[in-house]
């Protein structure tokens, strides 16, 4: 273990609001939390570095919606709530272009294209169109033969595009929402234990050291277990492995999902194609925290560029990595209550889709820790997974 410095770990840190794990969505609430509350004072906790874990490992899709396709969720959550969730995932997209137009973050508005990989999943697709339209939501269906003008994609069945969502860089937008906060950083923090002391929560720091807050937000999704295994029925550790090609000529204008989301690809502005998943053929290697690569999921990214965006088949590979992914048992977030420790709470599962929900999900985290009201309590409330 690399040591660490009296001033990069003080002794005590005290604050108003502590908020543990320095990811997308610990330093969106802190950045809500400026904007609601601006005399606060806030301290993020990082165990690492910012945007260490998967809030810099991702490909920086904003999509809106849940992980899967609209008439999925419909299905699985029913109407009111697949709207509603839509609604608020629409919300996340417009305060991260608030943010992306004003910040270098490499934000860029393209709207986005979830492509079937089968009949099945077409007929699916046409579906969510239908049910899309009818909540107001404009989209476009491709064919092949537009998928293929669009972007150079083959073996598509048919591709819904949505106007709204984009893509940004991860790590960027992560220190750029730290910066505009105002909170205190602490970087190699790593806190080992959460409980009440008069009143208010301290944080017990790896190594000695602690911080004291009135309020506390646990936003290490995936991590939660490790901290707090009374947590682990809430969120589990889900693997995500992905490579980046060398530049390569402009082919992809839009961040495109496939394979009921198992595959997702987008290419960058400066021509590097940025290409993750295949978990579902693997699924009992990619579980755990191990950050690793493996041959066998590396590979099969290979054969989907192979089989679908053949003119990217032959692009070298410049880096290939992996993060850990928090993922809930119903597949939405939660945000809820630490047993035990009043004025602590916790934000997890977001089950390989927190970029979609961030912005806005930390403006729900900031009211929730005010003691202020938000509607979207009632679809992310982690009492609904509780029982376990």
């Amino acid at each position: 273990m690399a040591t660490v410095s009296l001033w990069q770990r003080p002794a005590r840190v005290e604050a108003d609001v502590a908020i543990v794990g320095g990811g997308v969505i610990g330093t969106a609430t802190a950045w809500a939390l400026r904007r609601l509350a601006p005399d606060l004072r806030v301290a993020i906790l990082e165990a690492e570095r910012l945007a260490h874990g998967a809030s810099g490992r991702n490909a920086g899709f904003l999509l809106l919606g849940t992980a899967s396709d609209y008439a999925s969720a419909v299905e699985q959550y029913g109407r009111d709530a697949a709207r509603q969730i839509w609604a608020f995932t629409a919300e996340a997209f417009r305060l991260a272009a608030e943010v992306g137009e004003a910040e270098d973050v490499g934000f860029a508005h393209t709207g986005s294209v979830i492509a079937a990989a089968s009949d099945t999943d077409a007929a699916r697709l046409r579906r969510s169109r239908a049910l899309l339209a009818e909540d107001g939501v404009e989209t476009q269906w491709w064919d092949e033969a537009d998928i293929d003008d669009e972007m150079g994609g083959l073996g598509f069945p048919g591709a819904l595009f949505v106007p709204e969502g984009g893509a940004i860089d991860p790590a960027r937008l992560v220190r750029a929402l730290a910066r505009l906060s105002d909170a205190q950083v602490y970087e190699n923090w790593r806190v080992e234990g959460v409980e009440s002391e008069g009143g208010r929560v301290r944080l017990v720091a790896e190594g000695g050291g602690e911080a004291v807050a009135d309020r506390v937000l646990l936003a290490t999704n995936a991590f939660l277990p490790r901290l707090l295994p009374g947590l682990s029925h809430v969120v589990r550790p889900v693997r995500a492995q992905m490579l980046a090609t060398a530049p390569a000529p402009p082919t992809l204008d839009a961040p495109v999902y496939s394979h009921e989301g198992y595959f997702y690809v987008r290419q960058r502005a400066d021509g590097r194609v940025l290409l993750g998943g295949a978990r579902h053929l693997h699924r009992d290697a990619e579980v755990g925290y191990d950050d690793a690569t493996t041959e066998a999921l590396q590979a099969s990214l290979g054969d989907y560029l192979a089989t679908h965006f053949p003119t990217l088949a032959g692009v070298p590979v410049e880096r290939r990595w992996s993060g850990t992914m928090g993922f809930s048992p119903d597949g939405l977030p939660c945000l809820g209550a630490v047993p035990g420790v009043p004025g602590a709470r916790f934000a997890a599962g977001f089950t390989g889709h927190g970029m979609g929900y961030a912005l806005r999900f930390g403006v729900l985290a900031a009211r929730t820790l005010l003691g202020e009201s938000d509607d979207a309590l009632d679809l992310f409330h982690a009492d609904r997974l509780m029982s376990g």
